[in-house]
């Protein structure tokens, strides 16, 4: 009877043991829950607070109630948030300047049109010499702007990736001596020498969209007989670059640039030069769509210069197997 008794005892014990390990287990997952959807509540009603923080991007799964992780999350997705508002700022900020820009660069050459037009309206049109010297002058206008819309079209295509490069095997060298023979007149009228570094005795093939690559150096070219000094030279070189690529550079004597610009030569518009009677013309996206066009063959365009001394841009190209 006494053992049983005992018997009995032990299995109440080991019940009541089973029952309150049951109890603390069940216990232990209800309060954490409990606790884990206070916590989001107020998590949530503390993102819906602030209104510049999105609570429907914070996931439920995410809470704990581990205050040094919860505080983690916290930091986290808040700088997250402070990065995505600082990046719409730099936007807004580039959105802005762009439109200014495009503003000022349409509305210079069509307020020149309307003005010659206009006059010839109030009766500059019966004297025959000067109705002749500004419909020539408001033709010039009027290419100004079709050469600005042009090189719009072309950066907006660059940019959505909706040009098409047809790819060819071709010699460099000969392509950039027929650069030089067709800015030959151009360069004469500031005395400026376009000449290769060395004699290139062998034709260096390589790969890439012959066409757009005779853009991106008459561009590069142009901006180098622009800005460069009168009597000054202008050089280009090809050089082995790692692997199966050559590099173009072209070196100027010229004005130069500062560093504080020169991380923004490549934006829609910009130019060193802010003034409103610039003495160079062009669209103002010249180097932009360089920089497109170098980046659509997968290839690097880069920009050294120093004030007052001159400047080199250079640019990578695949060799033609």
């Amino acid at each position: 009877m006494g053992v049983f008794f005992y018997l009995e005892g032990i299995l109440n014990f080991w019940h009541l043991f089973l029952f309150a390990a049951i109890c603390y287990v069940l216990s232990f997952f209800i309060i954490q829950y409990r606790v884990q959807k206070f916590i989001y509540k107020r998590v949530v009603k503390i993102y819906e607070d602030v209104q510049l923080l999105d609570a429907a991007t914070f996931s439920p799964k995410r809470v704990t109630t581990d205050m040094e992780t919860l505080r983690k999350e916290v930091e986290r997705f808040a700088e997250d948030k402070k990065l995505e508002i600082e990046s719409l700022k730099i936007r807004e900020n580039y959105r802005r300047e762009f439109l200014g820009n495009i503003s000022h660069e349409l509305k210079t050459p069509l307020f020149m049109v309307q003005g010659y037009i206009l006059t010839l309206i109030d009766g500059a049109m019966k004297d025959k010499s000067v109705r002749k010297k500004y419909l020539q002058r408001a033709n010039k206008g009027v290419e100004r702007l079709i050469y600005i819309i042009k090189d719009l079209d072309m950066i907006t295509k660059l940019e959505v990736g909706d040009l098409n490069l047809q790819k060819e095997a071709f010699d460099i060298i000969e392509l950039i001596q027929n650069v030089f023979d067709l800015l030959e007149m151009k360069a004469a009228k500031r005395n400026i020498a376009l000449t290769f570094d060395m004699t290139y005795n062998n034709d260096i093939m390589v790969l890439g969209d012959r066409e757009r690559l005779q853009q991106v150096l008459s561009n590069l070219l142009v901006n180098s007989i622009k800005y460069g000094v009168e009597g000054g030279t202008t050089e280009v070189s090809i050089e082995e670059f790692i692997h199966n690529k050559v590099i173009i550079r072209i070196t100027d004597n010229g004005e130069g640039v500062s560093n504080d610009h020169l991380p923004r030569l490549f934006e829609r518009f910009f130019r060193v030069d802010k003034s409103g009677n610039r003495k160079e013309g062009g669209s103002g996206l010249g180097l932009s769509i360089v920089k497109h066009i170098v980046e659509a063959h997968n290839e690097k365009i880069y920009v050294e210069s120093q004030l007052g001394i001159g400047s080199e841009f250079s640019f990578t190209l695949e060799k033609a197997k």
